[in-house]
């Protein structure tokens, strides 16, 4: 069992205690067991916490509930994934919002080299569904992860077309692993688990709620580089996700339709108020993005020759080896190093003409 695990759990099952009044604890105290062994004294002194919360932290006693939660993650494979662990969505620890625990079933890596949301309606037009097939299509060769949220319509052609074409292909679910919804999508989430997998914040016995696709929404938009919405109405989910996109300043992208099609009336007016790019195809996706530019051999012959580097700065020329960029708020996370260390270490491998910095505070190797 993983250390912490037990009281991790649990601090997700505390009430009014989300996510980013459990990553400020975390942060704080270091550890969920140490939360929960603290006095209510040190955590009402918590900023955002206070005296409600910090006395449901101390009256929670379900600690049972949660090892069997444990429990049926074994039985069942599920593995439990913690903001430290590398198998964590990188992209996902950027979100000021994100889960400190997600529970993962799958076998593709949830850090590619790409990773794109496609979502739409559930009522899709022919329209639709040859738009989402033809992009996913041209895009196969750039081998992106398609990331979606399994529902009826734009959701199951996604993870359908990508399974087809041989691409990774991850569901953000609204519940936990002990159901589906819908439970028509049972076959397709098992060939998921084969070539991809199933994502979820909510422990096992969770249900799938009307609340929880709104919230879940927030991990596909934040999951991905960007978000391609192909067709949707004015009102529902996708536009929500896009909405969630642009405030985690992630790429949107929408597929235009006719003025009289209500089903394409959302991506319209996210393209008329500038809140999505217009799309025609792959092309332009693979322009926009960036990826038709091939990425250069990280180079190393250069960094082996700065034998002094401190140790916060090997630990960050170490992160960039293995991926192809990364954001500022990633490398504190991963190091363990305090942010300012971070900040000083990054200022002198930009001066050593080791790494450059990008906008929105992401840096790669140079």
């Amino acid at each position: 069992m993983q250390p912490d695990l037990l009281y991790l759990i649990s601090l997700t099952r505390v009430p009014q205690v989300g996510c980013i009044h459990a990553r400020t604890l975390l942060q704080h105290f270091g550890s969920a067991e140490a939360i929960f062994k603290s006095t209510i004294q040190a955590l009402e002194k918590i900023e955002g916490i206070g005296k409600t919360r910090a006395r449901s932290i101390k009256t929670f006693r379900d600690f049972d509930g949660s090892e069997k939660e444990i429990v049926f993650l074994q039985r069942y494979g599920v593995r439990a994934l913690t903001l430290s662990d590398p198998d964590y969505p990188q992209r996902l620890l950027t979100a000021y919002d994100a889960p400190v625990l997600l529970y993962y079933k799958g076998n593709a890596g949830l850090n590619p080299i790409r990773s794109i949301s496609i979502v739409g309606t559930r009522r899709n037009s022919e329209y639709g569904n040859q738009v989402t097939e033809k992009l996913i299509q041209d895009l196969a060769p750039y081998d992106p992860m398609i990331v979606s949220g399994l529902a009826f319509g734009i959701d199951a052609i996604a993870h359908k077309i990508a399974l087809k074409q041989g691409i990774s292909t991850v569901a953000v679910l609204a519940h936990g692993m002990a159901s589906l919804y819908p439970p028509e999508h049972s076959q397709l989430s098992k060939q998921m688990i084969k070539q991809g997998g199933l994502l979820t914040e909510y422990i096992s016995h969770i249900k799938a709620d009307k609340h929880h696709f709104p919230i879940r929404n927030r991990i596909v938009a934040a999951i991905s580089d960007c978000t391609i919405v192909t067709e949707t109405a004015v009102k529902g989910g996708s536009m929500i996700t896009a909405d969630l996109a642009n405030g985690y300043h992630k790429e949107v992208f929408a597929f235009p339709g006719r003025t009289t099609d209500f089903k394409s009336a959302g991506c319209n007016w996210l393209i008329r108020n500038n809140q999505a790019t217009l799309l025609e195809n792959a092309q332009d996706l693979i322009k926009l993005m960036g990826w038709e530019e091939k990425i250069a051999p990280a180079k190393s012959t250069q960094g082996d020759l700065f034998i002094n580097l401190t140790e916060p700065e090997q630990r960050i020329i170490t992160l960039l080896k293995e991926r192809e960029h990364i954001h500022i708020d990633v490398i504190n996370s991963i190091t363990g190093f305090p942010n300012s260390r971070n900040a000083s270490a990054l200022l002198e491998l930009e001066m050593k003409d080791l790494i450059c910095s990008m906008p929105g505070r992401i840096y790669r190797l140079k």
